[in-house]
């Protein structure tokens, strides 16, 4: 009696550990499912979002490039450019107020950069320039000291130096040659930023996070991969762009710390049935989930090609009164697209599906892009069309 007791004591401890294994295995994949659903095709959380007040700022200002190769304004079609060259003189001491100023290799400039977010004082930004007056190329130019101003127009940096150019221009008399665009340059490291835009990110207890692309799947999604990580309910959705994010009481690190644990996340973006057109380039973009209607589809065009082949007619040898003329011969052939024949497009098809059927009628982009509207207009696709 006693050694079955002890038997039936080691058997129930057995069971009872099976099953809070049991337990802890279906606890750890219902986590992973919420987390991580679809991994194949999964992005990170930082990839799809932007965290509140975390964004670059844009920044303008106005200067001069010099040192031009008889390739910069003419000043008398740039007032702005003289005044401009005026005004720098002057703060110089150099007075030329009244003087007639015929110099070619000086230049007005738009240049404009972005302050990166928490860019702190001292740290330095690339700049573009663009040229504004009727320069020919900013080649082996410098910018001179060039105040770039925010939004509230305070300075926030300062750009100065050799302008890179990755496009030319030459030419002479009866040809011309320009690669790129030789009035547009960039300043690597040009510009030292002044002042940092102060921004308290640590001492937050709630921030937004919006979404790029819109959705209501994607942004529940978010919320479930981030409450199912933490294991509370910390992220909620408010709508299709914005979920809501709250630091836990007594979280190490604070919100810096979650937004890095939250971002490296994995989620699917979802995304609506899309066609993209593009009518000026003949660019289609057709998304994974579009789908049509059985539907029959015929294209045709009337081509008209007319070809012109003159010839010249000549008078026989030694004849009086004859004259070289030249005779039209002229050839027209129609198309009426008579071999173009109904191509048959099935209920629910695949995207690949879709592109080889329409491949198969032989037809262009641009007659594409008509079906397509012309597939929307009857009702049969399932999606919608964006003309870019």
């Amino acid at each position: 009696m006693q050694r079955f007791s002890v038997r039936y004591s080691f058997s129930s401890r057995i069971q009872r550990h099976a099953g809070q294994l049991v337990r802890l295995i279906v606890s750890i994949c219902l986590v992973l499912a919420v987390s991580f659903p679809q991994a194949a095709s999964a992005s990170r959380i930082k990839d799809v979002v932007d965290f509140e007040g975390v964004r670059s700022n844009m920044l303008i200002g106005y200067g001069l490039v010099v040192g031009l190769n008889g390739t910069g304004d003419s000043l008398r079609n740039a007032p702005f450019t003289r005044q401009s060259l005026e005004s720098m003189l002057e703060r110089l001491g150099i007075n030329t107020r009244g003087a007639t100023l015929n110099t070619n290799n000086i230049a007005a400039v738009m240049v404009t950069a972005n302050l990166p977010p928490f860019a702190a004082q001292g740290t330095n930004v690339d700049v573009a320039i663009s040229a504004m007056g009727d320069a020919k190329s900013l080649r082996g130019g410098i910018l001179l000291v060039t105040p770039l101003m925010g939004a509230d127009s305070e300075v926030y940096a300062v750009a100065q130096g050799p302008v890179s150019v990755g496009g030319f221009s030459s030419g002479g008399q009866g040809a011309k040659v320009t690669k790129g665009v030789p009035t547009n340059g960039k300043i690597a490291n040009g510009a030292i930023v002044e002042r940092s835009i102060e921004f308290a990110l640590a001492s937050m207890s709630v921030i937004k996070l919006s979404l790029r692309n819109p959705d209501f799947t994607t942004a529940q999604r978010i919320a479930g991969a981030i409450n199912g990580r933490m294991g509370n309910p910390i992220a909620e959705m408010i709508d299709p762009s914005t979920v809501n994010l709250t630091v836990p009481e007594n979280y190490p690190g604070g919100m810096v710390s979650l937004i890095t644990d939250v971002e490296q996340l994995q989620v699917t973006p979802d995304q609506p049935a899309t066609v993209v057109i593009d009518e000026a380039s003949g660019i289609i973009v057709i998304g994974k989930d579009v789908r049509i209607n059985t539907v029959a589809i015929a294209q045709g065009n009337l081509t008209i090609r007319v070809t012109e082949t003159p010839q010249v007619s000549q008078p026989a040898p030694f004849s009086k009164g004859g004259k070289t003329v030249v005779v039209p011969r002229t050839t027209v052939e129609v198309d009426q697209g008579e071999d173009k024949k109904l191509a048959l497009l099935k209920d629910s098809i695949s995207l690949e599906d879709l592109v080889n059927g329409l491949n198969a009628l032989g037809i262009g982009p641009s007659d594409m892009i008509s079906i397509l509207q012309a597939i929307k207009a009857s009702g049969a696709l399932q999606a919608e069309i964006e003309v870019m």
